[in-house]
């Protein structure tokens, strides 16, 4: 059975397997185009359009088009309403993902059941979950979740012939922004280190054209209600993707907008763009070299390649600031379909995983075992041994650690608690630091809560306000405890994200485990949502 990597974007979606002769394909959509927006109309209570048509649609129904939900994916509280019917960030992403295999298996006669679904880097538990359950609301078998620089270092090495390389992703997608230092060793991928922003992409870029649009139209025009009309807002947001990629290629765009009688004709210049973005740019350039001096800790003083990914990393702007910043002689290759294609690779290897789960990734496989999994996969035999090899690790993707109290941190807030980090960010996975031992605060207590907590900002820091909350432990049931009585406080996170922490109460061995991928949607929830998911009809 065909495995798919799905490369599950902010702004475009695609959908990719490796073909019976190796080569890795991209699946069209009804529209003939490799990339989906990821745009959803709610037509109708029952029936929802995905992709093209629903950003065009955007413009008259601004009110039942949801755009950009990557960025909501995984925070706590966020629904929305169309049609009398609540949605999650989860379900209308599931709706996207249904769209991509539907593409799939009406041009093709393959089935799509298991998959690999991309991630930014910088994910953390939430979002990652969050992108995980969408998955299975949308009926597919989510084998694992691969990040996207890691996805476009495998499409990456295929082209290069497996050669042992040190790289440096620059990934400027349509909502996300990434930075990651991989290294390939023979059949290893790993990453180095790691960092991002997953509210920093293509579509802020978007927001300043689209502010200046405005701002020149509303000069030439200012009596104007345009600013009030969502359908013209939603134009001009329309229109200036359109402007910032013509501007890749072009030294300056001109535009004519009209509303309600009112007329504007204006011209962007490249130079005016970069002018009025530079912030956004120095952001992904803070962070690449915040990456850069996290590697060189690690050892890592020089990149045989630096590759750009994400469509947003077409613009000059992005090239220049890199040779002139860094010294670097970026890549573009396949910026918009590398994910997609490497996802596809990472599902193929994960795939062959699964069929030879006892074998040892250093040794040979049985010979009777390999056949049996090329013929269930169609590929070769020596496709099977080469992909059984690989291994593929990354790393933590930011701090982790439990809230405790500690009044003369300088960071303590007014009831003197801190979040203290026992997992750091870009620590090699599976990451198991030492046991980290902590102590009751106050007399005769009787249970003791553990608040989990995740690094917020792009910094670490001990302020529980730059964290945020994942999940809770409670031990409970304990005799009256004397103040200062141990807690020994476990936290490890597996190869594939999974976060253990483990507490237990010294006096009595009493024990709390919290075992996140973490405290979102339910189970019920999830399956509720993959009900109300199958009753629309999407179409693109």
């Amino acid at each position: 059975m065909t495995t798919f990597g799905i490369d599950l974007g902010t702004t475009y979606s695609c959908i990719a397997h490796i073909d019976a002769d190796g080569r890795t394909v991209i699946s069209k959509n009804a529209d003939g185009d490799e990339v989906t927006p990821s745009a959803v109309f709610f037509e109708s209570a029952s029936n929802v359009i995905v992709g093209k048509q629903a950003k065009l649609v955007a413009k008259i129904s601004p009110d039942q088009v949801v755009t950009l939900i990557k960025r909501s994916m995984g925070q706590p509280g966020v629904t929305l309403t169309f049609h009398g019917v609540a949605h999650t960030p989860e379900s209308i992403s599931a709706l996207i993902l249904k769209e991509l295999v539907q593409a799939v298996e009406q041009t093709t006669d393959e089935k799509v059941t298991d998959v690999v679904i991309t991630v930014p880097a910088y994910f953390g538990i939430r979002e990652r979950e969050a992108t995980r359950n969408a998955g299975v609301i949308a009926g597919l078998n989510v084998l694992n979740l691969v990040p996207e620089p890691v996805a476009a270092a495998l499409h990456y090495e295929a082209l290069s012939a497996g050669q042992d390389q040190t790289i440096l992703v620059y990934d400027l997608g349509g909502g996300t922004f990434d930075t990651t230092v991989i290294q390939m060793r023979g059949h290893d991928i790993s990453v180095v280190c790691t960092e991002g922003d997953h509210e920093l992409g293509g579509a802020d870029w978007d927001e300043r054209i689209a502010g200046w649009l405005l701002e020149r139209f509303m000069a030439d025009n200012p009596e104007s209600g345009a600013q009030q009309s969502e359908e013209f807002l939603q134009q001009l947001a329309n229109e200036a993707e359109d402007i910032k990629r013509s501007l890749s290629r072009m030294e300056a765009k001109g535009h004519s907008m009209s509303f309600d009688g009112g007329k504007a004709r204006v011209e962007l210049t490249r130079v005016e763009l970069e002018r009025m973005t530079a912030d956004l740019l120095d952001r992904t350039f803070q962070m690449t070299q915040r990456t850069i001096d996290t590697a060189r800790q690690k050892g890592v003083t020089t990149f045989d390649q630096v590759l750009l990914v994400g469509g947003s990393s077409r613009m000059p702007a992005v090239v220049a600031g890199l040779r002139e910043r860094f010294g670097f002689e970026p890549r573009l290759t396949d910026p918009e379909s590398a994910v997609a294609k490497g996802a596809a690779r990472f599902a193929l290897i994960e795939s062959v995983k699964i069929a030879l789960p006892d074998r040892d990734d250093r040794t040979d496989a049985e010979p009777a075992a390999v056949s049996v999994v090329a013929a269930q996969l169609g590929i070769s035999t020596e496709q099977v041994e080469t992909l059984a090899a690989k291994r593929v690790t990354s790393v933590v993707p930011r701090a982790f650690g439990v809230q405790v109290q500690n009044k003369r941190h300088p960071d303590a807030d007014g009831d003197g608690n801190i979040v203290d980090h026992i997992l750091r960010a870009n620590d090699a996975l599976p990451a198991k630091p030492p046991t980290r031992q902590y102590y009751t605060s106050s007399p005769d207590q009787t249970e003791i809560e553990l608040p989990v907590y995740e690094q917020a900002g792009e910094v670490e820091s001990a302020r529980v306000d730059a964290n945020r909350q994942i999940g809770t432990g409670l031990i409970s049931g304990l005799p009256p405890l004397r103040q200062g009585s141990p807690i020994d406080v476990f936290v490890e996170m597996g190869e594939t994200g999974a976060l253990r922490v483990r507490a237990v109460e010294l006096t009595t061995g009493r024990e709390a485990l919290v075992e996140l991928q973490v405290d979102g949607l339910t189970q019920a929830e999830v399956a509720q949502a993959r009900i109300a998911v199958a009753q629309y009809a999407v179409g693109n």
